[in-house]
């Protein structure tokens, strides 16, 4: 009887430790839409100014070995006052988390790229959120046996080095929460934009 009772009090044991290392493993595959981008994490990063325009500026934000691309183009948008943007970037990476968007979870599901791979297209923009830029970027890369990965971009190790071409457009453009999704989502107000096209 002594042995039945130890028996089933390791086996409760057992699924206790296998549920919580479950529930842990769940929590760290996926991220919140909101989760705060670390400062910092691209040192070695430099911008040049290539065109200054009647209404637009484009530069060119270049990321070296080492440099995190996604907090490095936060910290580009903060210093450089940028309210509207677009940019396009190539380039190389060795490690990556990408996030693919559960509606149902309203998070990122996390997607691990290890090892060198290629930028083979890389996208985004900048807008404001409650007056500060927001970044939102996606990338594909491809892997040295030529298969490819994608998604929204949480963070980007570059190696040995990353080159954005940023547009910066003359009108600030405002996101806005969403609570039926938690993401904050470009709002295209006609008020805020000038030059709507009829």
């Amino acid at each position: 009887m002594i042995k039945v009772k130890q028996f089933g009090y390791a086996l409760l044991l057992l699924g206790f430790a296998i549920t919580k290392g479950y529930s842990q493993d769940t929590a760290t595959e996926y991220v919140a839409p909101s989760e705060a981008v670390p400062r910092g994490k691209a040192p070695r990063m430099k911008v040049q100014l290539l065109i200054l325009g009647e209404s637009t500026k484009q530069y060119a934000v270049i990321f070296y070995q080492g440099d995190e691309a996604f907090s490095g183009l936060l910290e580009f948008a903060q210093k450089y006052h940028v309210t509207s943007a677009h940019f396009t970037a190539i380039g190389a990476l060795n490690g990556a988390t990408l996030g693919w968007f559960d509606p149902q979870r309203k998070m990122y599901k996390k997607i691990p790229v290890t090892g060198q791979h290629e930028v083979i297209g890389m996208s985004g923009d900048i807008a404001l959120y409650q007056g500060k830029p927001v970044v939102h970027t996606h990338m594909l890369v491809g892997a040295s046996d030529g298969t490819t990965v994608g998604g929204h971009v949480l963070a980007a190790y570059v190696s040995p080095t990353l080159e954005v071409m940023v547009t910066v457009d003359p009108v600030t453009m405002q996101k806005r929460f969403d609570p039926d999704t938690d993401l904050t989502l470009i709002d295209p107000s006609p008020e805020k934009t000038e030059g709507t096209l009829k």
